[in-house]
């Protein structure tokens, strides 16, 4: 086949598809818009495409190595394609093409070398499983990609008939010779494909592809002899083809989807932008309400929403709902007698509870202003061992004297004490007066 007559009726038929296929597509080719998210999965998207292609099947690769002809022919190659999408740059492409593949020793002293005038070999067919990468585009920027650049690489199998002329004219044909029992239609091996290209979007539905691959055989026999021992035959495969994106129209196709702009759209929706304005209300609000709940006009330590007694003169000692505490004798400080409550706990817990806060101020305040000393007496209910129950009035007791020291009594003034079930002040037989139990009472020394 003349090799320039073989690129003018190639560029004319693909010329040819691409504008049938543009017109047959037109009311495609402007993407409608879609609610794609950015990270809202596979499913939102068209990710299956069927590709047809043809074009120059070549025993010389563009990178160079020894062959064992010195002459290259050009001859038609023609396949299909089926790829999935996986992301936004990687899918996985099955191959299958035929052709044919030749060359001679034209250039050679007399014409041959290795006894050899030329080969020609039928590819009966080339199946393989390439990774595909979009490596880079041209216009990534802009809302919508229309050229992509990718490099693929995979592994297959190439069944193949090597024909040779010798010096002499004799021609050995491989083809029904094949296999050790000489008995097979054609030489069977595994073949790695290299390659990379340009792919332009023609429509939504169809993009034009320009594409080159170097495929590395497993066998020196390509071409029919075994000239160089050490070294494998290769061959490229230079072509053009056309892509169909299958699916759903409604879905954009993944491949071209531009991330960028499809996390800018998804910031700039006008319903995420309104429900982040109404969360910024809402935290306002809880901000304004927490400081209401902070609030404490007179000053005494209990807030204004828990104050029974509001307008406390400054310095005077209240209880916990901020009302005056009785007169009481320079030597008692705290206890039940002071009319200071029992710091109460949860079941089988040494945290200190919010609601104990007021008291614990009170007595703190009550402690620095008499400049005396208290003891701490923790208590524990009755579930569990005495060992246990011991250690955890402990850790009650001194609970309550971490907080005081916290709030600026000194620690010298504290002593903490704990006296496991002892001293119930009510019965251990009943949830509520486990309860009671579960406390730290305080009292001067």
């Amino acid at each position: 086949m003349n090799y320039s007559t073989l690129k003018k009726g190639l560029a004319l038929s693909f010329a040819a598809l691409v504008g049938a296929t543009s017109l047959a597509s037109a009311q495609d080719s402007t993407m409608t818009s879609s609610s794609a998210k950015v990270f809202g999965g596979r499913g939102q998207y068209r990710t299956w495409s069927f590709g047809v292609n043809a074009g120059v099947l070549s025993p010389f690769v563009v990178i160079g190595g020894s062959n064992d002809f010195t002459n290259q022919d050009l001859n038609l190659g023609y396949g299909i394609s089926l790829k999935k999408q996986l992301g936004h740059a990687f899918a996985l492409q099955g191959n299958i093409f035929r052709g044919k593949i030749s060359g001679t020793n034209k250039d050679a002293v007399n014409g041959s070398q290795f006894g050899l005038r030329s080969f020609e070999t039928e590819v009966g067919y080339a199946a393989d499983l390439s990774g595909v990468v979009n490596v880079a585009t041209v216009d990534f920027l802009r809302r919508e990609n229309a050229v992509n650049f990718y490099v693929s690489a995979g592994y297959g199998l190439i069944a193949y008939a090597p024909k040779t002329v010798s010096t002499s004219g004799a021609e050995f044909d491989w083809k029904d010779r094949a296999g050790d029992d000489r008995d097979k239609k054609y030489v069977k091996e595994a073949y790695i494909p290299v390659g990379a290209g340009v792919k332009f979007k023609v429509s939504d539905r169809v993009a034009f592809n320009l594409g080159y691959t170097m495929s590395f055989v497993d066998a020196d026999n390509l071409d029919g002899i075994y000239a160089k021992a050490t070294t494998k035959d290769k061959f490229s495969y230079g072509y053009a083809g056309l892509e169909f994106s299958l699916g759903s129209k409604s879905k954009p196709d993944l491949q071209w989807v531009n991330p960028l702009a499809l996390m800018y759209d998804e910031l700039k929706d006008p319903s995420l932008r309104q429900e982040v304005e109404a969360l910024k209300n809402r935290v306002s609000n809880v901000e304004r309400s927490i400081e209401d709940l902070k609030k404490d006009t007179d000053g005494d330590g209990v807030a204004d929403q828990f104050d029974k007694c509001p307008g406390t003169p400054a310095g005077t000692a209240v209880d916990g709902s901020g009302c005056p505490l009785p007169k009481m004798q320079a030597d008692s400080v705290a206890g039940t007698a002071t009319g200071y409550e029992p710091i109460q706990f949860e079941f089988n817990s040494s945290v200190l509870k919010t609601e104990s806060y007021p008291i614990l101020d009170a007595l703190s305040s009550r402690v620095r202003e008499n400049n005396g000393k208290i003891t701490l007496k923790g208590y524990a209910s009755s579930e569990g061992t005495a060992a246990y129950n011991m250690k955890l009035s402990k850790d009650r007791a001194n609970s309550v004297k971490t907080y005081l020291v916290n709030s600026g009594v000194n620690a010298s003034q504290v002593t903490a004490r704990g006296y496991g079930e002892a001293n119930p002040i009510a019965s251990n037989d009943t949830e509520e007066g486990r309860i009671q139990n579960r406390r730290v009472e305080s009292s001067s020394n």
